[in-house]
């Protein structure tokens, strides 16, 4: 049996003396966390925010399997933040709707969670009404006509079957109990609540596709109530990629279980506290790039100079030589050497250890 097939669900439990002493933690770092951004001052924390949040948009994404273009996402968040940020390109309608539901979730958190609203989400997310070569029901719950909605695993004749969800006929009804729920949770833990979300959510399964993404932006709009700030800055969603195969393991263990859930919101727990300490390494991003520009502040640098730099401030993968500057800046590897000599005379960048055609370059921080 599932959980959604138990007699007593959706009362879910939990232990509350053994989560206590983590929830606690949690909720300290939480509060700290919040503390060091408060102090930042309004350019920093907005800097840090669109960091967050273009990672929270790009790693939702590729839990899923869909590979988004940061430059892309970052543009079309900035914009809609009304940051004014170098470098900013054209974004695909399918990152634009992306980012619109994931700003809508978080930044309007206070705003009731309703039918409507989940439907315009996952409309947003499947824009062609298509999950790659699949036709898919977009912007209304499944209707299993193609048989029942399973999570499965495994090549053509030897799947596993890791989960199936309540069948299409129960969906309606299964949401008017979680949105009542989702708006009344009463005296619960904002921080509970937000596991209890993602779990329950996933467990009722009610799109064709998308859902993974979307109980993402639920738990992401329960812990944006519980600190009554649209700007986020940690993600989830990041720590969860980095976690999967436990993710994925204590989720089907739970949904194969019984009603008490102490396991998963202890695997919630303990992966929002990873991402809370996680969100150090924005900070430290943020801080030493408001410091690098700091040095900069009256150079004259060009365009090309500048929309590399901050790729290299905001973390580039791999390392930087004269062929992916070419790339990234849209011009000739002389060009892109004469920008480099420039930035190295400036005292931007340095050259590392080897030569020939491994020469690469990194940032000079001070």
């Amino acid at each position: 049996m599932y959980l959604w097939q138990k007699k007593d669900w959706p009362n879910l439990n939990w232990d509350e003396r053994t989560l206590a002493k983590l929830l606690a933690n949690v909720s300290r770092e939480q509060g700290r966390l919040l503390g060091k951004m408060e102090v930042l001052g309004f350019e920093l924390r907005n800097e840090a925010n669109l960091h967050t949040l273009t990672e929270d948009v790009i790693k939702s994404s590729e839990i899923e399997g869909e590979i988004l273009e940061r430059d892309q996402v970052k543009s079309s968040i900035a914009r809609r933040l009304g940051m004014d940020i170098s470098g900013l390109v054209p974004a695909d309608r399918n990152v634009e709707d992306v980012v619109e539901m994931m700003l809508d979730a978080t930044e309007n958190y206070d705003t009731p969670l309703t039918e409507e609203r989940l439907f315009a989400w996952h409309a947003a997310l499947f824009p062609t009404g298509r999950s790659g070569m699949t036709n898919i029901q977009v912007g209304s719950w499944r209707n299993d006509s193609d048989g029942s909605m399973q999570v499965v695993s495994g090549a053509i004749g030897h799947e596993k079957i890791h989960y199936e969800a309540p069948p299409a006929q129960q969906i309606a009804d299964e949401m008017v109990k979680f949105l009542c729920w989702f708006e009344q949770t009463g005296d619960m833990d904002p921080l509970l609540v937000a596991g209890l979300a993602h779990l329950w959510f996933v467990t009722i399964h009610p799109f064709d596709d998308g859902n993974g993404r979307i109980a993402r932006a639920v738990a992401d709009m329960a812990l944006a109530r519980s600190e009554k700030t649209g700007q986020r800055f940690y993600s989830m969603s990041a720590q969860i990629i980095r976690e999967h195969k436990s993710y994925y393991d204590t989720l089907e263990w739970t949904q194969k279980g019984e009603l008490d859930v102490t396991r998963w919101q202890d695997w919630f727990l303990t992966c929002l506290l990873d991402a809370i300490e996680g969100a150090q390494e924005i900070l430290s991003t943020v801080l030493d790039k408001a410091r690098f520009w700091e040095r900069f502040a009256t150079e004259a640098l060009n365009e090309r100079q500048i929309k590399v730099l901050n790729r290299l401030l905001d973390g580039f993968e791999g390392k930087l030589t004269t062929s992916k500057w070419a790339k990234l800046a849209k011009c000739s590897q002389d060009t892109a050497y004469r920008d480099i000599l420039d930035l190295i005379d400036r005292g931007a960048l340095q050259k590392n250890a080897g030569g020939g055609r491994s020469t690469s370059y990194s940032l000079f921080i001070e």
